[in-house]
């Protein structure tokens, strides 16, 4: 125990040094993270990513559910994103390692626990930032799953819901799943942050509380269209990225139609 908590002190100094320093060599750490990313995500395709709890084990409800929900991803096209940890991640992960396809994608965090790789990716990249992470997280993905988890869960779920809001993002859809756990948190969200004018209605939307799978999957390959649109919108056709979506949606035959919940 004594060894466990003098390496969690190495590393935590580290990242302060990292972080809180003026040491300008950081900062080629901190590019290095963001080029290594774009270099191996850029041309992925279509990708969803999965977040949640690196807590939850095998047996668990949601870890089950989230093989199951990898599978049908990847049994459908799309490319597996997730923290490439343990739990909830590895589910995922393990879903779509079933299709031989698609890319399962881990992109792990040097952490001093909890954070091991799970062995079911087909790329996997680790990270020396949480920021520059979170961005891969989300950058190519059209849609966010989010399954129940702790804090990290709900900062990331939090993020995608800002970047959402504030327009960074668009065309991409946010599942919740696990409407028992979730269902708290939902509550406050519209009976206290929309009454006292924190967010607008319209912000509800933006998230789909389900435990319904098969709509998960449904849903994701409607809004492809919506995310192809909005491409086109903001002059990305020529992109390596766009060309990617267009094809995998033409060659799918996926039927243009309206992005519903």
């Amino acid at each position: 125990m004594e060894r466990r908590r003098e390496a969690q002190k190495k590393i935590m100094a580290r990242y302060a040094k990292d972080i809180k320093s003026a040491d300008t060599w950081s900062v080629f750490k901190i590019i290095a993270d963001f080029v290594h990313g774009f270099d191996e995500l850029g041309e992925l395709g279509p990708s969803v990513t999965v977040f949640g709890s690196a807590r939850t084990d095998r047996d668990n409800f949601y870890y089950k559910k989230a093989v199951i929900l990898g599978d049908k991803l990847g049994a459908a096209g799309f490319n597996v994103i997730t923290g490439g940890g343990p739990g909830i991640m590895e589910a995922a992960n393990k879903g779509a390692y079933q299709n031989p396809d698609v890319e399962s994608i881990g992109l792990n965090i040097d952490l001093p626990m909890e954070q091991t790789a799970n062995p079911y990716t087909t790329k996997e990249r680790t990270f020396d930032y949480f920021f520059s992470r979170k961005v891969m997280l989300v950058k190519y993905s059209i849609a966010y799953v989010i399954f129940p988890g702790g804090f990290g869960t709900l900062d990331e779920l939090f993020e995608a819901l800002t970047l959402i809001q504030t327009k960074k993002v668009s065309g991409v859809k946010i599942f919740v799943v696990g409407v028992e756990f979730f269902q708290p948190l939902i509550d406050f969200i519209e009976k206290t942050l929309l009454p006292q004018g924190m967010i607008d209605a319209e912000d509800l939307d933006i998230i789909t509380l389900t435990d319904d799978l098969d709509h998960i999957a449904e849903q994701i390959k409607t809004s492809l269209g919506v995310q192809i649109q909005a491409l086109e919108e903001v002059g990305m056709k020529d992109t390596k990225y766009y060309h990617s979506l267009s094809s995998f949606f033409e060659n799918r035959n996926i039927a243009k139609g309206s992005d519903s919940k």
